[in-house]
């Protein structure tokens, strides 16, 4: 019987022995056997891990590890029990061939994976914002664009192309597209600029030379603001990046500078209050932060004042609120002790000649408003 069985196991079919077969079976089954228990006590693993946010490198990678490596070792299981056997060299060619396209195919993924990963944590969660969300999806399918053109050169160079000359022939087209296109490249790159540098976003009130208005749009070309007379202004990214813009959202607080003026008449010591009247009035408003205020100079027609403050916001109608209130109160102030404003006004001095031809100089004084 044994010596039977071993005949049996000695019987050659297609350059391969019974054994043979048997051989590279076992080794397929124990090797998918192994990884299908590896793969069950990394899902476990996954499964607890899955409600903690404090996780580790290897609790990162266990995921995408399931997703993409696993199908790859799978493969290279089955690859290692077919190699076993001794088979038709064009048929160990295919084999090769579709072995190096499944391992660029996972690894590109899993690579993919990583960078989707990556702009996740260490970017979107650090801010969360709309324009981060934005930037996010306009840079992702240029990243996999990227990887995937790299993982289709390095796959054709292994298959025995000669990419050096694609290459140089892409290169020589690319010049030339690029001399064509010239501006329409330079918007592209100033898009990628204003995304990762982000001195402005969609909502932000910007002044832009002479212009000015709200960020509505920002795109692959143009960027779009709403003035505020209600038209919408087109820029060109390149415009914006070569020009000095004006970013009002980012105001954490405004300056504001104001005068006013009284009467030549008033006297010394309302002269001496109204710089403390009109601070106690500034700090008595929320949202407005007392600077100073002086007594600044002495005017054609009025004794001027310069008050500063800082509004702690950088909304403009709040500001306008802010500066209304401030006025109505000191005019309130003024009246109470009757300290009265100046308005522009002229005294011309009269000379009666006759008077002063027999040495007598008469003057009257006139004011004209």
């Amino acid at each position: 019987m044994l010596p039977m069985f071993e005949s049996l196991l000695s019987e050659t079919f297609l350059n391969n022995t019974l054994l043979d077969y048997l051989t590279a079976l076992i080794i397929v089954l124990v090797g998918l056997i192994v990884l299908k228990v590896l793969k069950t006590f990394l899902a476990a693993r996954l499964k607890r891990i899955a409600g903690d946010r404090s996780k580790n490198i290897f609790e990162v990678l266990l995921p995408r590890v399931l997703k993409n490596v696993m199908p790859l070792l799978s493969f290279g299981i089955v690859y290692a029990g077919v190699t076993y056997l001794t088979i038709n060299p064009s048929v160990q060619r295919a084999i090769d061939v579709l072995g190096i396209a499944i391992l660029t195919f996972f690894g590109i993924r899993f690579l993919v994976s990583l960078v989707d990963y990556l702009l996740e944590k260490f970017w979107l969660q650090k801010d969360e914002n709309e324009q981060k969300e934005n930037t996010v999806r306009a840079i992702t399918p240029v990243i996999r664009f990227v990887v995937w053109g790299l993982g289709l050169v390095f796959l054709l160079d292994n298959l025995g192309f000669k990419i050096s000359t694609v290459i140089a022939g892409l290169g020589i087209g690319g010049i030339a597209v690029a001399l064509a296109a010239q501006a329409v490249l330079g918007d592209l790159f100033s898009y990628f600029s204003i995304l990762f540098d982000r001195p402005f976003k969609i909502g932000d009130f910007l002044i832009v030379g002479d212009h000015l208005g709200a960020v509505e749009h920002i795109g692959i070309k143009t960027t779009r603001l709403r003035s505020l007379s209600g038209e919408q202004l087109i820029f060109s990214n390149t415009d914006l990046t070569s020009s000095r813009v004006r970013n009002f959202k980012r105001m954490e607080r405004r300056r504001v500078a104001f005068k006013i003026g009284v009467i030549y008449q008033t006297s010394q010591e309302k002269l001496e209050e109204i710089p403390g009247m009109i601070k106690a009035i500034i700090q008595g408003i929320e949202m407005a932060e007392f600077d100073r205020a002086h007594f600044a100079a002495f005017g054609d027609f009025s004794l001027n004042f310069e008050i500063v403050y800082y509004v702690l916001s950088s909304d403009y109608n709040i500001y306008m609120d802010i500066q209304q209130r401030i006025n109505l109160e000191i005019g309130k102030a003024f009246k109470q002790h009757n300290i009265e404003f100046a308005y522009p006004t002229q005294t011309l001095l009269f000379q009666n000649a006759t008077a002063k031809s027999n040495g007598y100089q008469l003057e009257t004084e006139k004011t004209v408003e």
